[in-house]
């Protein structure tokens, strides 16, 4: 094993830049964890696997299907990833998978190989060619799919501790991204090395963090109240997992991003159901347990943060700094089915969620606080979002911050299509929704 301890960060590492070794090494960990002598390796390089690695082998004449998410730092932690008993023992829809380790460092899962595509590919495919019919029945899915999770999660809505809630894995995903693995100083991890100190290159403006953190931001024209840099300070306090009791825990699945969703057409009807649960849990805090559905299935798309270059190439942006403010002008916004699916989870999941939370004496007053700064951490946190540093280019980073912002902060005057959205699932303001 390398210095890392890590044989899946290696694999992860090693699949960017010489596959062949990767493809050894992964065969090896297969043979050394479950005695499976796999043949004909592949790993699939898509644009959703953004801090995990998937593809397939053959062995004992079986085709199968893998996929390991590797976090940074992983091996240093504790706690246990890939619970997918919880969700099936809840009546959530899940794939169990044929092989498992959850051993720090070499957690990965092993499914029979399925033909059915993804929810995230059926979902860009109309993002590129709308198709009423086609939206209409992934919609309806959808439908059904929130129906079944927001029972589980009213079925299963409880009084948490502080420390039940911090034992979640679901804070790798938050929280954890903001912290130095070991000393848990902040800023660390991702938001140091993928930010602080570095340059930040868009369209029109080139900015050092120092001035880019602290500037006031203007996007179409429409003031925002904090700043980048302020959103990360915010985040820091609010999210910290022994905060994040006040709301109750549910079961969840946590990451269920639509590269983690099956979607399966039978007698003309689609069925959607889980993969991947890397951050299942059954006391995850209620207000995050849609937070990175929501985020990723909807905001993200279309395009800007999965497919860069082609975001470049449909959408402009243009970037003015003056006197401590940061002008932001953009033509991208949601396709239409992603607006449908915004409705869609603000109808079925997020105000009959919010409502029982209300009902029941555990909805906080800062809720819509706690929901945007956790939207915010989605982005900015997932990937590095300057251009330059990864796959971003400036008018994708452009459009990246632009969310960011949006999303995680609320306007200083007028709406715009986050602040409508949380004005519909607020459980004391009347809302009519279209789907």
């Amino acid at each position: 094993m390398s210095e890392s301890n890590s044989r899946t960060a290696d694999i992860r590492r090693m699949a960017r830049t010489d596959e062949p070794a990767a493809t050894a090494l992964l065969a090896s960990l297969l043979q050394d964890l479950f005695s499976l002598k796999a043949e004909q390796v592949r790993i699939n390089h898509d644009q959703y696997s953004l801090n995990s690695l998937n593809g397939f082998f053959d062995a004992d004449g079986q085709s199968f299907f893998f996929k390991f998410h590797q976090e940074d730092g992983e091996e240093a932690m504790s706690g246990e990833y890939y619970r997918a008993d919880i969700l099936a023992r809840a009546g959530l829809p899940v794939d169990q998978p044929l092989y498992m380790s959850v051993l720090p460092g070499e957690q990965i899962l092993i499914y029979r190989r399925r033909s059915d595509p993804r929810f995230s590919d059926v979902l860009r495919a109309l993002d590129l060619q709308p198709d009423p019919a086609a939206e209409s029945k992934a919609v309806d899915a959808e439908q059904a799919l929130s129906a079944r999770v927001l029972s589980v999660y009213l079925e299963s809505l409880h009084a948490v501790t502080p420390q039940e809630v911090a034992a979640e894995p679901i804070h790798r995903l938050f929280y954890d991204r903001l912290t130095d693995p070991q000393s848990g100083a902040i800023p660390g991890g991702r938001y140091k090395s993928f930010y602080v100190g570095q340059p930040f290159l868009l369209p029109g403006a080139d900015l050092d963090w120092e001035t880019f953190s602290k500037a006031r931001i203007v996007i179409n024209g429409r003031r925002y109240r904090y700043s980048f840099g302020e959103l990360f300070d915010l985040a820091s306090i609010r999210l910290r997992p022994d905060q994040l009791a006040d709301a109750g825990g549910v079961v969840a699945h946590g990451d269920a991003h639509n590269a983690n969703v099956w979607y399966t057409e039978t007698d003309g009807r689609a069925q959607l159901s889980y993969f991947d649960p890397a951050f299942a849990g059954q006391n995850v805090p209620s207000l995050l347990a849609e937070v990175k559905t929501t985020f990723h299935n909807v905001f993200a798309h279309p395009l800007w943060l999965y497919d860069p270059a082609e975001a470049e190439k449909r959408y402009s942006g243009l970037a003015r700094y003056e006197a401590g403010t940061l002008f932001l002008e953009t033509d991208w916004d949601l396709s239409a089915v992603r607006g449908k699916l915004l409705d869609v989870k603000a109808g079925s999941m997020w105000r009959p969620l919010l409502s029982a939370l209300d009902t029941r004496g555990m909805l906080p007053q800062d809720w819509r606080r706690v929901v945007r700064l956790a939207l915010f951490l989605c982005p900015t946190l997932v990937m590095n979002i300057r251009a330059g540093a990864s796959t971003h280019n400036p008018t994708s980073s452009l459009i990246a911050i632009a969310t960011a912002i949006m999303v995680g902060s609320e306007p200083e005057t007028g709406d715009d299509m986050v602040s409508l959205f949380l004005d519909c699932v607020d459980p004391a303001l009347d809302c009519v929704f279209e789907t």
